[in-house]
């Protein structure tokens, strides 16, 4: 007999079984890959043959949440499937050690359990998309559109003191300086005879552009006067950059989060708040009063 508490364990592992079996199935829809789209529709079979298990053992018939389904293929489509089936993936890892706590009473769970621990495995072989392949670009254009515009929009908001004048200044050194780093990827990326040079000047810049947009849009909203708001708020969009970014990579490339968010978030603000003295000195040195 189960008893109560493995009964709702064993009811939840069926519908993330469930669940993940149509999501594996629909995310394979999607990819063009022929070895990663077979590789993740046996998965999703696998999947499904987990949760006829658990049924023959609840005796329920479950339904997909639909919710869960459609958020996790989204994410898929946003932000690549990698991403998406590792974030799921690692959930299920929660749940990995109560495996062994069902064997006595599943007998199956321990075969699951290897059948899991396989997923893992080929998951790790499918890393092989295009977006994973230029995170160096995208972490090139990252890190040096916030060391070099945060510093640049702090040092211009106490010197200005308008956030009109610091967004037209902001936007234009911004949009210079994508130009410059996307057209300095290209050519390194040539000179060492590379034949994505355009695919990883594109990365680059796209996301200098768009650093740039988030860290100059406070000051854009905001009325004139509300320059240190705007800084503010410009500050809190740096650190949610790089936490947004980095949790990304540590999900996808399964890298540590912790010590890569303090490092950049560490020098985007050492550095904004190095500039913001600047500022204050060149506009006492120069006498000008805006």
């Amino acid at each position: 007999m189960i008893n109560d508490k493995t009964l709702a364990y064993l009811l939840a592992m069926q519908q993330d079984e469930l669940d993940e079996s149509i999501i594996y199935s629909k995310i394979a829809r999607t990819v063009k890959d022929e070895n990663n789209r077979s590789v993740l529709e046996r998965i999703s079979a696998d999947e499904r043959s987990h949760y006829e298990v658990w049924k023959t053992y609840t005796d329920r018939e479950l339904k997909p949440r639909r919710l869960k389904i459609f958020l996790t293929v989204l994410t898929a489509k946003i932000f690549g499937f990698t991403f998406a089936v590792k974030r799921m993936e690692s959930r299920e890892n929660i749940a990995g050690p109560a495996y062994a706590q069902l064997v006595k009473e599943v007998p199956e769970a321990a075969e699951i359990s290897e059948q899991e621990d396989e997923h893992e495995r080929q998951l790790l072989s499918m890393l092989d998309e295009e977006r994973l392949r230029y995170v160096g670009s995208m972490v090139l254009g990252l890190s040096d559109a916030l060391v070099e515009l945060t510093g640049t929009l702090a040092g211009l908001t106490f010197a200005l003191q308008n956030t009109r004048l610091v967004a037209l200044s902001g936007l234009i050194t911004g949009i210079s300086a994508t130009l410059s780093m996307a057209s300095s990827e290209f050519l390194s990326a040539k000179s060492e005879g590379r034949g994505d040079a355009l695919k990883s000047c594109l990365y680059t810049g796209a996301a200098y552009v768009a650093t740039v947009a988030l860290l100059t849009l406070p000051y854009l909203v905001l009325p004139e006067g509300k320059y240190l708001t705007a800084l503010v708020f410009m500050l809190a969009a740096v650190v949610l950059i790089v936490a947004a970014f980095n949790y990304y990579i540590a999900v996808a490339k399964e890298q540590k989060f912790l010590r890569r968010f303090a490092e950049m978030t560490g020098i985007s603000l050492g550095i904004a708040a190095l500039a913001f003295g600047v500022g204050i000195l060149v506009k006492k040195w120069l006498g000008v009063d805006i």
